[in-house]
């Protein structure tokens, strides 16, 4: 599957993980943005179309289930996007609340190596397409 084209969004507060995920994701070919807190992230949502969009739950301004919350209020999360919760949290009913509200799937960060990580984003863009 052609990777190229393929706009995925990064919301993650941690720079760290946040350049992780970017330069990982690049170097495949998709074409990466990012947002370092909630609001931004909120934001590039309703202004921009994505493929995918990894969002971490813990963030500042906004967090992920609140940005969730608004998305579903607001008509719902854009057609043909798949939203990817990323958190370390196992907390199995927020992840319940996050797929309630239109999650399509969760990663927890802590366990997942970057080949995984590539193997998670391409299977959930492939729903997608």
């Amino acid at each position: 599957m052609d990777n190229q084209g393929k706009k995925i969004l990064v919301v993650e507060d941690d720079q760290f993980l946040r350049e992780f995920y970017q330069e990982l994701l690049q170097a495949e070919g998709y074409f990466i943005d990012v947002a370092p807190d909630g609001e931004a992230g909120f934001t590039k949502i309703k202004g921009n179309a994505y493929d995918l969009i990894l969002l971490d739950l813990m963030l500042p301004k906004k967090d992920g289930v609140q940005i969730l919350r608004d998305l579903k209020a607001g008509g719902g999360k854009p057609k043909n996007t798949a939203i990817v919760v990323l958190t370390n949290l196992g907390q199995d009913m927020v992840i319940k609340e996050c797929f309630d509200l239109g999650a399509d799937g969760y990663l927890i960060k802590s366990a997942l190596n970057p080949d995984q990580v590539l193997q998670e984003v391409k299977s959930y863009l492939e729903k997608t397409s």
